[in-house]
């Protein structure tokens, strides 16, 4: 699955109503360099932070995906996810100029088309793919839902939907090449939901720009001539209603004749890429919606969260380290004489970190630091720990190589022993707690297995 990372080469635009809140909006995707991912602006709202289309951004999945920054909100964002991945495009500036992109037809082909037009081009940096190595797996029992991801040869998906109503019944279908198959079988599927949801969802104020070319509603009861006037008053229809053979609401035919497991393939495809990254893995999903499929994602970026940032700032592998040096100087601001962090061993992002400083004779600091009795100043131990520290910030904040952190404050620390060349520091920093920008550490630094200093560390973040 090795490939470069693509983008597109002109902007393009597309303009409509929004689902759920009615706004009109335009949507306009604009080129954007290597390793950006997935970035959201909202052009109405001045000094609109860029809005990262992962799933640390994902503030409501009830019915749909919105994001948020700072908050910032764009809402029902997943069929333009879908339209970009499921084109393979990594890198993309996306502006909206209100709270909700356009709707559609419900479905992603229009982005689609916007995408080609825009011309899909290609970048010369290669483009990370997750490798799924073990069965991940996330159930919701109550409602009969599973959904799992298994190892594979490439991107696969399998869907399984159950309905009860004899309009929609059993559906299947298996996309096995996303090249293949997502603009023709899937990109063209429309959202859908029965007659009962559609009076339910307006009865609570969503659905605002909906209307019969925004999806497909299937019926699912029995419905007399004053309910066929109050539906046409509620979608502004003119003309005669249609109950369709098929049982859809105004006879709107279907793409495919499983057009609605196809959809939800389809959501599928933009939930995923919230990950941040494209997977090599068969997921395999039965009676899943957005919430189920944001929830395996979650488990997913869980799992792999360490080898999310290794293939992220690593640029080769190191055995028994997650970073070495080179590594380390892609996310660290500092530089010898005061990088004092020689590789990482092991990291559980946000939570802990154990690091490694090879004292060497060669120091800087030894030709003036009691010479003749040479001994590492304790007070650079402590900074050793606490540029340690910086690296757990690396999934609870965004560009951290755009970052510093900065001490504000030491508390109980303690020098044990002294440090001498030819020592190897093992430093343990654990994440206390971090909030608003301001983050506690507790730190221990070892020789072999004595402990050579100890602090609480407090610290803020800060922009470079």
């Amino acid at each position: 699955m090795s490939r470069n990372q693509y983008t597109i080469k002109n902007p393009v635009s597309v303009s409509g109503i929004g689902l759920h809140t009615g706004v009109k909006s335009t949507i306009t995707f604009k080129t954007a360099p290597e390793n950006s991912g997935i970035r959201f602006v909202r052009t109405d709202v001045e000094n609109c932070p860029e809005i990262i289309a992962d799933i640390n951004h994902v503030t409501d999945i009830s019915r749909g995906t919105t994001i948020a920054q700072n908050g910032v909100q764009i809402h029902t964002v997943e069929h333009v996810l879908a339209a970009v991945a499921g084109l393979e495009i990594d890198n993309i500036f996306i502006e909206v100029n209100n709270i909700e992109p356009p709707v559609c037809d419900g479905s992603s082909i229009e982005f689609v088309k916007a995408l080609k037009k825009a011309e899909i081009i290609e970048q010369s940096v290669p483009q990370d793919v997750l490798v799924i190595d073990k069965i991940i797996q996330y159930t919701d029992p109550k409602n009969g839902v599973d959904v799992h991801v298994l190892p594979a040869e490439s991107f696969r998906i399998t869907f399984l939907i159950d309905y009860k109503i004899p309009a929609i019944g059993t559906q299947y279908s298996a996309m096995y090449s996303l090249s293949d198959e997502f603009e023709t079988d899937y990109a063209a599927a429309r959202t859908f939901c029965t007659l009962s949801e559609v009076e339910h969802l307006k009865n609570i104020g969503l659905i605002k720009g909906g209307n019969i070319n925004s999806g497909v509603v299937f019926i699912d009861r029995e419905i007399d001539a004053n309910e066929i006037k109050k539906l046409k008053k509620m979608f502004n229809i003119k003309s005669d209603i249609v109950l369709g053979q098929k049982g859809t609401l105004n006879g709107v035919e279907l793409r495919y004749y499983n057009e609605a497991v196809r959809h939800k393939i389809l959501d599928l495809i933009g939930d995923f890429a919230l990950l941040g990254v494209p997977i090599q893995g068969h997921v395999i999903a039965a009676r899943s919606g957005h919430a189920h499929n944001v929830n395996l994602v979650k488990k997913i970026r869980k799992e792999y969260e360490k080898i999310l940032i290794q293939e992220k700032y690593q640029p080769r592998k190191v055995p028994g380290a997650l970073f070495d040096i080179h590594g380390i100087e892609r996310i660290l601001p500092h530089r010898y004489p005061f990088l004092l962090v020689d590789r990482i061993l092991d990291m559980t992002p946000g939570e802990t970190v154990t690091a490694i400083k090879n004292v060497t004779i060669n120091e800087p600091f030894f030709t003036g630091h009691f010479p003749m009795r040479k001994v590492m100043p304790g007070v650079l131990i402590v900074e050793a720990l606490a540029q340690a520290g910086g690296l757990l910030l690396l999934n609870t904040i965004e560009n951290p190589e755009e970052k510093l952190v900065l001490f504000s404050g030491l508390d109980n620390v303690r020098f044990r022993k002294t440090v001498i060349p030819g020592d190897q520091i093992r430093l343990e920093v654990k994440m206390v707690q971090f909030r608003l920008a301001m983050c506690k550490m507790k730190a221990i630094a070892f020789v072999n297995d004595d402990v050579v200093v100890e602090a609480s560390m407090m610290a803020s973040v800060v922009d470079l």
